[in-house]
């Protein structure tokens, strides 16, 4: 499904990647494990100051209660680079794979229409559970790295702001990467 595809179609699509410089090792481990494995043209994208640097300056991540501090740390590290990707790699389709919050919502489905980004989002595993994925990952020898660290989410429903109401007027306005207008 997913992978074969992207592995018939190799190196042609570049695949935006936003690393926002909170990852395990093991996630990198892997990232460089699937682009050669699939021939993947992976493009990383990340925030305009490292993690360290954030850190430094705005304490750590916030915690889930955080609401406003969660939203400036996704604009900083995820929206930014999210939109410089999307700016530069100008895709007209994307592919997310999304939790229960979003199909249930109806927000999202096998396709969707991304008004923040102008573009038509495919994902052809879409509706596959955890175990779905093991069991096609396992059939097909490919590895696997279920052990993420992903930030709390600024809302409720998971949203990191790349598809939310609240992530277009930060796209909108550039100030908001720094803390301004959130």
């Amino acid at each position: 499904m997913f992978y074969t595809w992207l592995f018939r179609l190799g190196a042609e699509i570049p695949v935006l990647w936003v690393d926002h410089g909170y990852n395990r090792p093991a996630t990198y481990r892997h990232a460089e494990e699937l682009k050669r494995l699939l021939k993947i043209n992976l493009k990383a994208y990340l925030p305009l100051v490292t993690a360290a640097h954030r850190d430094a300056i705005y304490g750590a991540v916030p915690r889930p209660t955080d609401e406003k501090g969660l939203k400036q740390f996704s604009a900083l590290m995820k929206l930014e680079p999210f939109q410089r990707g999307m700016r530069e790699l100008a895709p007209s389709v994307g592919s997310p794979r999304c939790g229960k919050s979003k199909t249930e919502s109806g927000e999202l489905d096998i396709v969707s229409q991304d008004s923040n980004f102008k573009t038509l989002k495919i994902s052809p595993v879409f509706y596959l559970t955890d175990v779905d994925m093991e069991e096609y990952l396992k059939k097909h020898q490919l590895p696997n790295e279920w052990i993420i660290l992903i930030p709390p989410k600024p809302t409720t429903n998971g949203s990191a702001g790349l598809h939310a109401e609240w992530g277009a007027k930060a796209i909108a306005s550039r100030e908001s990467f720094t803390g301004a207008n959130i």
